[in-house]
């Protein structure tokens, strides 16, 4: 029986261990998340979560009103809301004790899609890693110092 072409991709609708790309913006949109030492701030969280909420956090952008992560859980780890949710109270917390940026730093929603595919996740991460370079903030990707990984999440 020949397969239905807008059918194709029913087989990657159930992914197991799925990569989460996810994105938060900072409330009102405020410009303040390349500001130091807030940037170390959110990448220590991010290189503590597998530990806190048992998610670990891939690569990331961190731009100047939102931040983009791919992140992936651990059997036993927290619900994403758990783990946004902490990250988000936590980074929140650090930015107002350590980095003197008041609150709110975070509004209560965030962005996640679910990654189904290899194909997915190199699109999600052109789109990401050029966003700096497309808002005129770097010449190049690599130009960009608020990028990076914190794990290795190969699909």
């Amino acid at each position: 029986m020949k397969k239905r072409k807008h059918l194709h991709r029913l087989s990657n609708v159930w992914v197991r261990d799925p990569i989460y790309f996810v994105t938060i913006g900072t409330a009102g949109r405020r410009r303040c998340l390349t500001e130091r030492p807030l940037t170390q701030i959110i990448r220590d969280a991010w290189n503590s979560s597998p530990h806190t909420s048992g998610w670990f956090v891939g690569r990331y952008v961190i731009m100047p009103d939102h931040v983009h992560f791919f992140a992936r859980a651990t059997p036993d780890a927290k619900s994403l809301s758990s783990f946004v949710r902490d990250w988000k109270r936590w980074t929140a917390h650090q930015a107002a004790n350590i980095a003197n940026i008041p609150p709110p730093l975070w509004p209560p929603e965030f962005f996640e899609h679910v990654l189904r595919s290899p194909e997915s996740y190199s699109l999600k991460w052109d789109y990401v890693r050029t966003n700096p370079v497309r808002a005129g903030l770097a010449v190049t990707t690599e130009g960009w110092p608020y990028a990076g990984e914190c794990e290795d999440l190969a699909f």
